[in-house]
């Protein structure tokens, strides 16, 4: 497996295939998220791991299982937002789920296999892209030329007539001066917005859902391989402009060059070797039935849920999918229930437990000012759009914090989400008026955040329901 560093972070880079080290990576992720040591190193562990695997002889490497983690942590503190940036530093398959919206083989509903065959269709995309980027250039050469050919048509040298047969030279120098000049400005963009009609083909099919031992899934059935003859090319034409054509011409010429079963057969194999699940309210399902009957949603779906986590074959309509070495990183709050309310056989599967920290002030403040997507620069640059330059003061910053801390201790304490409730009613007025301001210069300092939320947060019942 080959970690990428996410192409949109502005600095320096390392080399596209460049094996991030741990340390590498909790530094990376470091940018987005305060604290939270222990999860971080944790995560990069068990990522490096998964390469070292594959460096390994096959008889070994085939023993080697993925050391699985539970985070265990109160919303807020940035179980899911480790989750969405390891997304973006790894080639791996990727898929967040939450595992209280599958149910027990046999009920309606999604059984746990479906996460599989979803991730399995977020990799053929993946790899669909990749190949897409390999034949960019052929692709662009393709439409090009079938722009060109829309915008011009060629000289029909295949119908009857003597004048075809002995083509007039200075009539095919025109021709030819003609295309070139508009391959020029099509180059250019001059011809972005030139309407033109394009036939278009009928390409998908609704999806056909039926009901399967494990449960109800949509099988999407190709009935143009099926019964080629009924859909024998057939199509409509539209009217668009150059940009709309360009897009659609795209899309064709990459499924003509694009091999659709190599890329599902290096789907299938990328999923088996380094394929993530990150399954989120794994507390939901945790706990025990005491007489009450069959549960659903809790011990049926860990007992559905323990097969894949230790490994066995799903089928999906690109193939048969091994689970055996897929990371599985579980969170949950673990509120009511505890990691010991899970069945023993899937605590087993998951070996390494990392607890979240808390969010207190002093992590507030790095919150809103340290990340790279940090609260405060998201209302500068929002705000900027505007003409509105604002500008928040240390203090200001300090009083954000100190507020969003004591209405988490007051009611429900949902961490960093906090922040955004308090930016939201603290810049009220400013968003609502926004260019109608006379006043396009705005200091928010440590007086304007109290006079804006002091009473607010005073009233614990009305806090209660706006912050």
């Amino acid at each position: 497996m080959v970690f990428y560093m996410p192409g949109q972070v502005v600095g320096p880079a390392p080399v596209k295939g460049r094996e991030l080290k741990p340390r590498e990576i909790v530094e990376e992720l470091d940018r987005y998220i305060v604290g939270q040591r222990r999860a971080k190193r944790a995560v990069a562990i068990a990522l490096r791991n998964r390469t070292r695997r594959l460096k390994l002889p096959p008889e070994m490497a085939q023993e080697v299982a993925p050391k699985n983690i539970i985070m265990i942590g109160p919303t807020g503190v940035g179980k899911t937002e480790i989750a969405r940036r390891l997304a973006r530093l790894t080639s791996s398959p990727f898929i967040k789920v939450e595992a209280s919206k599958y149910t027990e083989v046999g009920y309606v509903g999604r059984d746990v296999e479906s996460m599989v065959r979803d991730l399995v269709e977020l990799a053929v995309d993946l790899v669909r892209g990749e190949k897409a980027v390999e034949i960019r250039q052929r692709t662009a050469r393709n439409v090009e030329e079938r722009l060109l050919d829309l915008l011009l048509p060629p000289l029909d040298r295949s119908a009857p007539g003597p004048a075809v047969a002995s083509p007039d030279p200075q009539v095919l120098e025109q021709h030819g001066r003609s295309r070139e000049k508009l391959r020029q400005q099509l180059v250019s963009g001059a011809l972005e917005d030139r309407p033109l009609e394009l036939e278009i083909s009928q390409t998908s099919f609704p999806a056909m859902r039926i009901f399967t031992g494990s449960g109800m899934e949509e099988m999407d059935i190709n009935l143009k391989e099926m019964m080629p003859g009924l859909f024998g090319g057939r199509g409509r034409k539209r009217r668009m402009t150059v940009a709309e054509a360009r897009e659609h011409l795209r899309k064709e010429e990459e499924d003509k060059l694009i091999d659709a079963d190599l890329v599902a057969r290096q789907a299938v194999a990328r999923v088996e070797e380094s394929g993530i699940i990150f399954l989120d309210e794994i507390d939901k399902i945790a706990g025990r039935e005491a007489g009450r009957g069959p549960d659903v949603s809790r011990e049926g779906v860990q007992r559905d849920l323990l097969p894949l986590v230790e490994g066995t074959t799903v089928s999906t309509k690109h193939g048969m999918v091994r689970t055996d070495h897929i990371l599985f990183i579980a969170s949950g709050a673990f509120h009511v229930s505890k990691p010991s309310d899970l069945i023993p056989e899937l605590q087993g599967r998951f070996p390494i437990r990392v607890e979240m920290d808390s969010l207190g002030k002093d992590d507030f403040v790095r919150i809103l000012t340290e990340p790279r997507n940090a609260l405060t620069r998201q209302y500068l640059a929002l705000m900027e759009t505007e003409g509105i330059r604002l500008q928040f003061t240390d203090d200001a910053v300090e009083a954000i914090a100190q507020f969003a801390t004591d209405v988490n201790e007051r009611s429900e304490n949902i961490g960093a989400r906090r922040l955004h409730t308090v930016m939201e009613r603290l810049l009220d007025e400013i968003s609502f008026e926004g260019q109608d301001l006379a006043e396009k210069e705005i200091t928010i300092d440590a007086s304007y955040v109290r006079k804006m939320l002091a009473d607010i947060v005073k009233d614990q019942d009305l806090s209660r329901y706006i912050l």
